[in-house]
């Protein structure tokens, strides 16, 4: 029973580590501008870079942050750097915000029969 809580607990620290750094990399909007290109297409950095008025070393930066976050898998070829969306990290993120989803779609139904309550008693 002990070593299921170690790896229990250990699965826990794992994700929150992995949605910190998930949640960290798209708090910024240049790398939530990157994330949504990549969504459309695998693109190279050169491609990355175009829309923004940065340096490459700049949206080098970015896609690293996007890579320690596992949203970004990074293919070399030659001197030709493909970036493209790993959707199962994002699938974690989206998973995290459903669960709040419902607590809050919840707090906003009780909340209307309550201002429906309020609004016939005022009649």
């Amino acid at each position: 029973m002990k070593e299921e809580t170690v790896i229990f607990n250990y699965m826990v620290n794992y994700n929150e580590n992995q949605l910190n750094e998930i949640f960290h990399a798209l708090a910024d909007p240049t790398r939530r501008e990157i994330v949504h290109m990549m969504a459309q297409k695998a693109r190279t950095v050169s491609e990355l870079a175009e829309p923004f008025d940065m340096s490459l070393a700049a949206i080098s930066k970015h896609i690293k942050v996007l890579e320690r976050a596992n949203l970004v898998v990074r293919r070399v070829t030659g001197r030709t750097h493909l970036c493209s969306l790993n959707t199962e990290s994002l699938s974690q993120a989206t998973e995290w915000l459903r669960f709040y989803e419902k607590f809050w779609s919840s707090r906003f139904d009780l909340l209307e029969s309550e201002l429906l309550k309020a609004k016939k008693n005022e009649h």
